[in-house]
């Protein structure tokens, strides 16, 4: 045996439990044919006797011992071997002598028990077992010569058998080797599969797209988390994907019918909207892998690299914008004073308000990078909507009538006090820049909380509304409609009202702008890390 399979070979209980049972299984035999004796039996000359009797009733009971031994103490495997393949030969030895030698033809029963040693026994001591035997049927056979009138031509044939069994032990050693190699591949090959197949599933599982595998038939039959929660699919069991998503399932069935895209858009059950890739695998089944992605998440991760690009934009440039703009305010305000004439008044009014607007829109870039981490409370609506009211009426010199409220009596939500004045200063100015300025253009209502600890915070103005064309894109960054504005203000809100695990919607209305800020008033707990979509 070479160094190697020395060095990983085990032994091998299970085999010698086999040949254990083999010999057991012989013995009884050879016990029974010594209880019923048979017309081959006396061409044997294994008759009945005593010794007989005492000889076989032995064999059996020593491989009984054999056989528990190596069931219950499975160690010194080579001991417990050598000393049952020394006891098979030392048995099957007096056995031949007493059945006359070679002639009866018992060695037979030899080669199979070295044979079967050498498939599951170590290195040599397979030609040490062949050695065992070698030496008992000689020594057997030239006792038989001397003392009990054997022919003298049976030694010739104890020296054949003899060579036998070095070449059956041989053989079958080579054999073993053989099965050795190829057992210990398998093994390190199902080890290795084992592994990829763990970690193929632990990286499927830990994807943040959803991943199908679709039978030819119709069926989900395996599928990661995510596209469980996208589709709604049950956590055990084959699911039919057409009972599923009916748009997909159909998109699939097109594809696989070559009449359609690997890509399709649609809808999935809740709403959301997804984009899902087909692609065929090897598999001998025609099983097809189908990928999901959330639109919606690309969306905000496009947005959010947009954001961080501009995080970094305006870090570095203002100050060197706002340092400018301070210095064309003061040069205009110096102008203002000299008070030439209408037309540089009018001028100096143009380039004030410009400046005023730059002003506002560097601001509000900034603001995205000052975003503080928010630290929820229970806000009391009544008390906080009446302060900010004649704080944003004072500020904006506007009547008093101007902003309404409507307040349900002891309505709460948990808010970071800050967060929320930034969140309703933008959303009244941003009203009241589109309504009609006049009493009560701006009002903001709250709706009492219902069973699932919600309540709801409305602002609506009496303006012509957001028009259907420009619906989705409110909440966009830099998006206005106005020309005088930043395209930041209701951006900025959305955001703050999802670190405060709240939401920001626009309500369907058929005049005036109507948004509404979703929130709890049950529990103050600020959302998971990966749903705080705030720019910091």
């Amino acid at each position: 045996m070479t160094d190697w399979l020395s060095s990983t070979w085990e032994p091998n209980w299970r085999s010698f439990q086999y040949f254990n049972t083999y010999r057991l299984v012989l013995a009884s035999l050879i016990f029974l044919t010594m209880l019923f004796p048979h017309e081959w039996t006396a061409r044997l000359n294994l008759l009945p006797s005593p010794g007989i009797f005492a000889l076989t009733g032995g064999y059996m009971l020593g491989v009984i011992g054999g056989l528990l031994l190596s069931t219950y103490w499975q160690k010194r495997f080579n001991f417990q071997l050598s000393l049952q393949v020394l006891f098979d030969v030392t048995v099957v030895s007096l056995m031949m002598y007493l059945a006359g030698g070679v002639g009866s033809g018992l060695g037979i029963l030899l080669l199979v028990s070295l044979a079967a040693a050498s498939l599951v026994g170590r290195g040599r001591l397979v030609l040490f077992y062949a050695a065992q035997a070698t030496l008992a049927v000689l020594c057997s056979e030239i006792y038989g010569v001397f003392a009990a009138d054997f022919d003298s031509a049976s030694v010739v044939q104890a020296g054949f058998l003899s060579a036998g069994f070095f070449a059956t032990a041989i053989l079958a050693r080579l054999l073993g080797q053989r099965a050795m190699v190829n057992e210990d591949l398998a093994r390190r090959r199902g080890i290795a599969l084992d592994n990829q197949i763990r970690i193929s599933q632990r990286v499927v599982e830990r994807m943040q797209d959803g991943v199908l595998i679709v039978g030819a038939n119709g069926l989900v039959v395996r599928h990661n988390p995510v596209a469980r929660t996208m589709l709604g699919l049950p956590e055990a069991g084959a699911a039919s994907l057409a009972s599923s998503a009916p748009t997909l399932a159909a998109a699939l069935d097109a594809w696989g019918a070559g009449a359609g895209h690997e890509a399709v858009q649609f809808c999935a059950a809740e709403g959301s909207e997804l984009h899902a890739r087909f692609a065929r695998t090897t598999s001998s089944d025609g099983e097809v892998l189908v990928f999901l992605e959330d639109v919606g998440r690309l969306k905000e991760r496009a947005q959010q690299m947009k954001l961080a690009s501009l995080g970094r934009l305006t870090a570095s440039i203002a100050h060197e914008i706002r340092n400018p703009l301070s210095a064309i305010s003061h040069a205009g305000e110096l102008l203002r004073e000299e008070r030439r004439g209408e037309m540089q008044d009018r001028l100096l009014r143009i380039l004030n308000d410009n400046v005023v607007r730059l002003d506002r829109i560097v601001k509000d870039v900034l603001e995205l990078g000052r975003q503080q981490r928010a630290q929820p409370e229970l806000v009391h609506l009544d008390e906080f909507c009446g302060a900010f009211v004649e704080h944003f009426l004072a500020a904006e010199n506007l009547p008093a009538d101007a902003v309404r409220l409507e307040m349900a009596a002891g309505s709460a939500i948990c808010f970071d006090r800050s967060h929320l004045h930034q969140v309703l200063w933008n959303l009244v100015s941003n009203g009241f820049r589109h309504s009609s300025r006049g009493p009560g253009a701006v009002r903001i209502a709250t709706v009492g909380a219902n069973g699932e600890g919600r309540v709801e915070l409305h602002v609506v103005d009496d303006g012509p509304g957001v028009p259907e064309s420009v619906r989705e894109q409110v909440f966009e960054p830099f998006f206005t409609t106005h020309h005088q504005g930043t395209g930041l203000g209701l951006f900025i809100a959305r955001e703050l009202c999802v670190a405060n695990g709240a939401s920001l919607q626009l309500a369907p209305a058929p005049s005036g702008g109507h948004f509404i800020i979703v929130g709890r008033n049950d529990t103050c707990l600020l959302p998971e890390p990966n749903d705080v979509r705030a720019a910091n």
